[in-house]
Parts: structure tokens; sequence; C-alpha cells
């Protein structure tokens, strides 16, 4: 199960709309205290799912930049 952490910015006055759409997609979003950023996590049940997922999130049209933070994978499940 992948489980992955990105750091998400939008496009200049776009940040609600990314907050949206991340949330759309099922993932958990926490915005930033002191910048226009938000920590976008994912959980994926397999490998197949995670890379759908990823082409989704690099297609939506609010989202400037992605930045993998932090990926763990169970390794179990």
């Amino acid at each position: 199960m992948p489980i992955k952490s990105y750091l998400a910015l939008a496009h200049q006055n776009q940040l609600e709309a990314l907050r949206t759409e991340l949330l759309e997609l099922g993932c958990e979003v926490i915005p930033a205290e002191n910048n226009d950023v938000l920590v976008v996590v994912t959980e994926t049940p397999n490998q197949e799912a995670d890379e759908a997922l990823l082409e989704q999130l690099q297609g939506l049209k609010s989202l400037r930049h992605l930045t993998l933070v932090s990926a763990f994978e169970d390794e179990k499940s």
C-alpha cells in the first residue's frame, strides 16, 4: 500500500481551486500556515493505483508544481 506526501503549489490565485480538486481525488490536504502551499497525502491500494493517481494529480489545471516529499510502501498489504 503506497503512502506518499507531496508539496503542491497552485497557480496564482488558484490555491482554493487546487485544494478542492485534490479533495475530490480523495487526497488528504493540509494547508501550510505561512505559505500558499498545500501538503498532500495519498494512500492507494497498489502500485498501479498509485501511478494512476499521480497522473491525475499532474493533470490538475490549478497545479503549478508538485514535489514528492516522502514515500512509504507497506509490503505486507
